[in-house]
């Protein structure tokens, strides 16, 4: 994997720190109250998972996740894969990351988490374990609810995730809440246009357009200007 550098991209919003990074203390007066009251000014809408789990009662927790593995293939035999990304075509049309709301009967959030991921993507799923150490970041939001977005990475064999693939249909969400598995192009092609300029020109829900650009400059898997200009031509209407 290459090095993680920060991603500064403004995509929307305030970026994630690198997963590695360990975890640093709330500054004091900057702990979950203290980002409600910056979110209302516009200041920041980003949580760790600790100050997450503060916020108390009243809150709902989402969990979903970003699953992906090396993949030394080439396009054509000229263009590099990089790594296979899997996101998904959701029931209403949009793409997402398998995952969802975390039940009072999950132990914990990554439990939720777990049982989603099986649920969503079947029994390929089984041996998939998404720990604290795979949390990204959270973001928050008041409106419509109380909603707290927590994002997850977790890197794979390429066989794990072909194994995912393969055990798609047999899910017991298939054809329901997920229409099918897709794997997001890493690459942009010779016009400057297809690859992942046009795939970002499609309906995401919520955040995961912004989720999907900031993990993969906080994990590495594109560099910053592939970024920034991936996302600049597909904004300017395909």
């Amino acid at each position: 994997m290459r090095g993680r550098a920060r991603l500064s991209v403004p995509l929307a919003g305030a970026d994630w720190p690198r997963r590695a990074r360990p975890s640093r203390s709330p500054q004091k007066g900057a702990g979950p109250c203290r980002r409600l009251e910056a979110a209302a000014m516009g200041e920041s809408r980003v949580l760790s998972r600790a100050e997450a789990l503060q916020l108390g009662p009243g809150w709902r927790h989402a969990c979903h996740a970003l699953l992906y593995a090396p993949c030394p293939g080439r396009l054509f035999g000229r263009v590099p894969l990089r790594h296979a990304v899997l996101m998904q075509m959701r029931f209403d049309g949009r793409l997402g990351f398998p995952g969802g709301f975390v039940d009072p009967r999950d132990s914990s959030l990554e439990a939720g988490l777990n049982r989603e991921l099986r649920e969503e993507l079947g029994p390929g799923a089984a041996p998939l374990s998404l720990t604290e150490g795979d949390h990204l970041g959270a973001r928050f939001a008041e409106t419509p609810q109380r909603l707290v977005a927590h994002f997850y990475a977790k890197r794979l064999s390429l066989e794990q995730l072909r194994a995912l693939e393969d055990g798609a249909t047999k899910a017991e969400d298939h054809g329901l809440e997920v229409l099918g598995l897709v794997r997001v192009p890493l690459y942009t092609l010779r016009d400057g246009v297809g690859g992942l300029p046009t795939f970002l020109s499609n309906s995401f829900v919520a955040s995961a357009r912004q989720q999907l650009l900031q993990a993969l400059g906080a994990l590495g898997l594109l560099s910053e200007a592939e970024l920034r200009q991936a996302d600049a031509v597909s904004r300017k209407g395909l």
